[in-house]
């Protein structure tokens, strides 16, 4: 493949434009970049990022502060730059897999896009992502090497967007292993895992029963984790048994009358042992327990 120009605007950046070329660097092996407000030297280029006044999927121009704007998702989210690239090259980025590419949209492409656009109802309020590509930025006590900046935040802005895709594939594989196991449970109470797989949204999404997930640690051991609430709570549907709160080794082995018991946390959601068949023991002990 001849070596693309992609050219973006000079001087300070901001996610989107950072973002944009980190996702470009994913599937284009090498590529020249110009920063330039240079309207002739845009006009060349054969991918325009955030500049040049013009949204055109077809050509290759992906900019967004021209009247009008680009157009909005549903939500009322207007699109940046990096938002404009996602819809056409999103699903190639992650290899064909359209529910990667969604979820990817949905979880970082839509929020840096609201950022850029001031659309921040309901964005998380903090230091967010976009905050921190900015910060990537030469203070007024430093130089001006805007370039050299702006290369350091796309390698930043590159190792991010890579990580999510990898954890938004990692979801939705883990989705269907969970509801497997749901289906496939002897109790639908107790949910047992093979391998530790995230489990928490698919267990909310379809069932209301289970109470306890059973998993190998990746040392060997098992686990019992009870099942919170609702996602993020720190309150659980049944908690594992008092007695057992912040007892290990021996006292825990005493008091639950099983010989490789290892621990129960504190806040009595999560425990272990062993052996599966002991940590079903603690399962069964534990459904058994007056609440």
């Amino acid at each position: 493949m001849t070596d693309k120009t992609i050219a973006t605007h000079n001087g300070s950046f901001h996610a989107d434009d950072v973002f944009s070329v980190a996702a470009f660097k994913i599937i284009f092996p090498s590529f020249k970049l110009i920063r330039t407000r240079d309207l002739a030297l845009i006009a060349r280029a054969d991918i325009v990022i955030d500049v040049g006044g013009e949204y055109d999927v077809d050509a290759d121009r992906f900019d967004h502060h021209q009247r009008g704007g680009a157009g909005e998702r549903e939500n009322g989210i207007p699109y940046s730059s990096f938002g404009l690239i996602w819809q056409k090259y999103g699903l190639e980025i992650c290899q064909g897999d359209q529910d990667v590419a969604s979820a990817v949209d949905d979880g970082l492409v839509s929020t840096i896009d609201a950022i850029d656009c001031g659309h921040v109802e309901g964005i998380y309020e903090g230091i967010s992502l976009s905050q921190t590509i900015s910060m990537f930025n030469p203070t007024w006590q430093e130089g001006s090497d805007f370039d050299g900046c702006f290369d350091e935040a796309v390698g930043f802005a590159l190792c991010v967007l890579t990580r999510f895709i990898a954890s938004a594939s990692g979801g939705i594989s883990a989705k269907s292993i969970v509801a497997e196991a749901i289906k496939d449970a002897a109790d639908p109470r107790v949910i047992v895992l093979e391998k530790y797989t995230p489990w928490k949204r698919t267990v909310h999404a379809l069932s209301e029963e289970a109470l306890y997930i059973v998993y190998p640690s990746p040392t060997g051991q098992w686990r019992i984790q009870a099942v919170p609430v609702e996602p993020g709570s720190f309150e659980d549907r049944k908690s594992l048994p008092k007695p057992w709160a912040g007892l290990s080794d021996k006292a825990l082995q005493d008091a639950t009358g099983i010989d490789d018991a290892m621990f129960c946390h504190n806040g009595l959601f999560i425990a272990g042992a062993e052996s599966f068949e002991s940590t079903m023991k603690m399962a069964d002990m534990a459904l058994k327990e007056q609440s």
